[in-house]
């Protein structure tokens, strides 16, 4: 699924001083009357569509251009001679952790000379994702090998009337929300989490998470410690798969024994699990202190200053009284959270597949519909594992009659989940089923999940209201509101793109306003919540995106790529970072991945989302506490 990330801006004030000691060439500073001299190039802004963006690119010569996306609005803004660029070249050594923060200026780096209507008209040619680009000067010698990013000056009549840093936000539009397709009920084919790498899927999984509670010092729990707890989650009919614990350790105390601590708790944990099953357990573990429950449960009490001084400086005060005093709440931040991944025990794990086949046939020659259930799905993971040929599908000897319906709507389902070139081929398949099954609802829904993807890719041509009309009446079958509502938010998803490359901007505002409105009615996993944010901010909805991701910020155990995305969001907005809640986010994102918490301040060229946060006192002492010691 081919997916397009954009650049999006930031605008920062203007401000009122600017260095008297380089260049500034023919740029004008105005100050009480900006509001006249800029009042056309404000104007131009103001009517900048949000979908219009612009960015600074180097190419491997070292020359700079303004790359635009929209060549119409380029035109308005640079209409009259005195109508440019100008580019400043910022240096991350400027922000260095053993000097004072220089002093904030409007010019901060290196300022090349301006570039007017004229000549930026002339070089204007097309970019590759119908782009257009500019040229508008060179690296300096100077600066060559350094680590930079390169800040606008937009002019009006030579007159200095915006000043842009360009942040980097990863954003994609195009990610539909999992619709799933209906099996023996509905199988997703989905990344499991926000941060998984490989689609997954599976007819007999089923997923568990609990919590387990550490006492204080004990690292060791044996066989008879966890039997109570296997024994309640009644796992006699299914395999452990995989077990992902993320394992927590309160704060006081010397932080690497108490990962160490936490590395053996868990362990611990999955040794004992594994003594109940033969199949090894595949295991994931991580570990952090929980900075997070901490800071909230010291909020409102007398320790609530402590939510302003470093990590060390915490540390430092939780000895003696003091952490007896606070136990209370320390001793229910030591825990692991377990989620096991469960398959159920499949009873011809070790019959070739050709006799299961054989078995099949026979389960169907007797009429044994739940027996033939069984082995279909067993067939199924064989194919899922790739242990056994597809063509085995065409050996199932299925009559063609109604009671057998289910059996050919999820080989055909099957068929697609395995492969997704075999779209067109299922949504035949299952058309044609549909006159054998004109109501059942797994065919009606599994059509439409197709036909969605059908439209989504342009593989056929689709008529629109007919089709809003059958995900409508999908409750007329029996399908459950939810799932339709989710069908509902893609079918806008689409309608959006399709909007956004006609330049119709009014509609694709109203398909996107209804997806804001309508996704809380759409039960969302944590890919989904990230594939739904990168969407809203493909289309500059950065408070809706930010506003879907906020509530799942608090929990110790939130997803890790949900966690650094909404700090994406956030860490350009000087109003929430002053928050005390949100130095407790970025402590949690510090203990979960503190490499990539510091990648965030690299240039936005490189992955970051821009080293020029670092202008902030509060995340400069924050980023050299945690990324320079």
């Amino acid at each position: 699924m081919p997916q397009y990330s954009i650049k999006l801006l930031l605008l920062f004030l203007i401000l009122s001083s600017y260095s008297n000691s380089q260049e500034t060439f023919d740029i004008v500073f105005p100050q009480g009357e900006r509001n006249i001299v800029c009042q056309r190039c404000f104007q131009a802004f103001s009517q900048k569509p949000k979908e219009v963006s612009f960015s600074i690119k180097m190419d491997k010569t070292n020359t700079l251009y303004f790359e635009i996306n929209d060549k119409k609005w380029f035109n308005l803004l640079f209409k009259n001679a005195g109508d440019g660029i100008a580019v400043d070249v910022v240096a991350k050594d400027r922000y260095g952790c053993l000097e004072v923060l220089p002093e904030l200026q409007q010019i901060r780096g290196a300022l090349l000379k301006p570039v007017y209507a004229s000549a930026l008209r002339k070089t204007l040619k097309p970019a590759p994702d119908n782009k257009f680009r500019a040229r508008v000067g060179r690296l300096p010698d100077a600066l060559k090998g350094k680590e930079v990013e390169f800040n606008i000056l937009f002019l009006s009549d030579k007159n200095l009337c915006q000043y842009y840093t360009i942040f980097n936000l990863e954003s994609y539009q195009w990610d539909l929300l999992d619709m799933g397709m209906y099996l023996d009920s509905i199988t997703y084919k989905t990344k499991i989490s926000a941060k998984a790498e490989d689609d997954q899927y599976s007819l007999k999984q089923k997923t568990l998470t609990f919590t387990i509670p550490f006492e204080k010092n004990k690292s060791i729990y044996s066989r008879e410690d966890i039997k109570p707890l296997y024994d309640s989650l009644r796992l006699t009919d299914f395999n452990i798969r995989k077990i992902d614990i993320k394992a927590y350790a309160s704060v006081e105390g010397n932080a690497e024994r108490n990962l160490k601590l936490q590395n053996e708790r868990a362990s611990s944990i999955v040794e004992a699990m594994q003594a109940f099953q033969e199949p090894t357990i595949e295991t994931k573990v991580s570990t952090s202190e929980n900075w997070v429950e901490f800071l909230n449960d010291i909020t409102g009490t007398a320790y609530d200053s402590y939510k302003s001084l470093s990590k060390q400086q915490i540390k430092q005060k939780l000895v003696g009284a003091t952490a007896q005093e606070l136990e209370k709440y320390l001793r229910n931040h030591r825990k692991a959270v377990v989620r096991l991944d469960l398959e159920r025990i499949d009873k011809y794990k070790d019959m070739a597949t050709e006799v299961i086949i054989s078995l099949f046939n026979q389960a169907i020659g007797d009429n044994n519909l739940d027996e033939a259930t069984t082995l279909q799905n067993s067939i199924f993971e064989r194919l899922k594992d790739k242990e056994a040929n597809p063509d085995v599908l065409s050996k199932m000897e299925i009559p063609r009659q109604l009671k057998y319906a289910p059996f050919f709507n999820k080989n055909s389902a099957f068929r697609y989940l395995k492969d997704e070139r075999n779209l067109l081929i299922a949504y035949k398949e299952l058309q044609q089923l549909e006159k054998l099954a004109p109501k059942d609802k797994r065919i009606k829904y599994n059509i439409a999940a197709l036909k969605m993807r059908i439209w989504r890719y342009n593989v056929e041509p689709i008529k629109e209201t007919t089709f809003k009309t059958e995900l409508t009446n999908l409750k007329k079958y029996g399908i459950n509101q939810k799932l339709i509502n989710r069908m509902l938010v893609n079918y806008h998803i689409i309608k959006s793109e399709l909007y956004m490359r006609e330049r119709d901007y009014t509609n694709k505002d109203k398909a996107v306003a209804y997806i804001v409105a309508n996704y809380k009615n759409v039960p969302l996993q944590d890919y989904d919540y990230l594939s739904l944010a990168q969407f809203l901010t493909y289309y500059a909805d950065l408070k809706a995106a930010e506003d879907l991701l906020q509530p799942k910020m608090k929990t110790v155990d939130v997803d890790e790529n949900l966690l650094f995305y909404y700090l994406n969001l956030t860490l350009v907005n000087k109003e929430i970072i002053q928050n005390p809640e949100y130095r407790t986010i970025m402590l949690n994102a510090i203990n979960l991945n503190k490499e990539r918490f510091c990648r965030l301040f690299n240039a936005s060229n490189e992955g970051g989302v821009t080293f020029q946060l670092l202008e902030d006192d509060y995340l400069h002492d924050t980023y050299c506490e945690s990324c320079e010691n």
